[in-house]
């Protein structure tokens, strides 16, 4: 699923495109927020003035301290993990769990904890940029994505400033919006043809919908979150996605219209610009 790195990565490639400086790369993002989540959260403990001072805006992190110190223990244990087990005898097990072979209890209960999840190194995946206001609360800013899928190092980075700066609704991003901004990654999963534009669940799926009309063809897609967001029917969302493909037809007639369907499920995280500065800040202060 996407992850906060994810994101960080993606307000890293914006930035630093602005900046006109050369940006960190995936890897090192995330090699830097897993010490900063040890950082963070030792701080979080120690709640001195000291403290605070090396972390100025840990307020806004509040949320994610939980995580932070998740993270910071899975570094820890995967370390410890790693010095304590040959790389041949966890390849065994592996293929012993695998293959359904019976091995000797010994051998399970050596296992410390469960394995953590496969690292996703690509996916078709969509970054939206909004911004956050006040007043207005949150506003799209820019989003674009693909569905092919992409190695995360390369297609986040380039979705970031294609989303960011090329998105036709609107103008480009400025340096000077960047404090206003929130970025969210969705890592797109588990395509499915519906069986009819119905077939799908409001707050699961995605759609992706193409279709013929009057010898054209159309296409568009929504994001899952999009109709819960805008607080539509079901109907009102396939309508509406309709409509944003170019579709003028009659409202009332939009079932006559031959429709293909795709369901899909999306893997979503999501970063406010202080939570980045937070962390910028720290890295080029303390980072290694």
């Amino acid at each position: 699923m996407a992850t906060i790195e994810h994101c960080l990565y993606c307000f890293e490639a914006l930035a630093a495109h602005l900046e006109n400086r050369e940006p960190l790369s995936l890897s090192e993002v995330q090699k830097s927020w897993a010490e900063y989540a040890n950082a963070i959260t030792a701080a979080e403990d120690d709640d001195n003035e000291e403290a605070g001072a090396a972390f100025p805006t840990r307020s806004k992190l509040a949320k994610r301290i939980p995580a932070l110190r998740r993270l910071a223990e899975s570094s820890s244990s995967a370390s410890s993990s790693a010095a304590s087990s040959s790389a041949s005898s966890t390849l065994s097990l592996q293929q012993a769990v695998s293959s359904g072979t019976n091995t000797p209890a010994t051998s399970i209960s050596s296992i410390a904890s469960p394995s953590p999840p496969p690292v996703v190194t690509e996916s078709p995946l969509f970054v939206t940029w909004n911004i956050l206001s006040p007043r207005h609360g949150s506003n799209l800013r820019g989003c674009i994505g693909t569905f092919e899928a992409q190695e995360l190092s390369e297609g986040l980075a380039s979705y970031a400033l294609t989303s960011a700066l090329h998105d036709t609704r609107f103008n480009p991003i400025s340096a000077q919006e960047l404090p206003s901004l929130e970025v969210a990654v969705t890592l797109l999963t588990d395509f499915e043809d519906a069986d009819g534009p119905m077939d799908w669940d409001l707050g699961v799926h995605g759609l992706r919908i193409s279709f013929y009309y009057h010898g054209r063809r159309y296409g568009s897609t929504y994001l899952p979150d999009v109709a819960v967001e805008q607080g539509w029917t079901k109907e009102e969302t396939v309508v509406s996605l309709m409509r944003k493909a170019g579709w003028m037809g009659r409202k009332d007639k939009w079932e006559e219209v031959d429709l293909k369907v795709v369901r899909y499920q999306g893997k979503k995280e999501s970063l406010e610009y202080t939570e980045y500065k937070c962390w910028r800040e720290w890295v080029d202060r303390d980072g290694k």
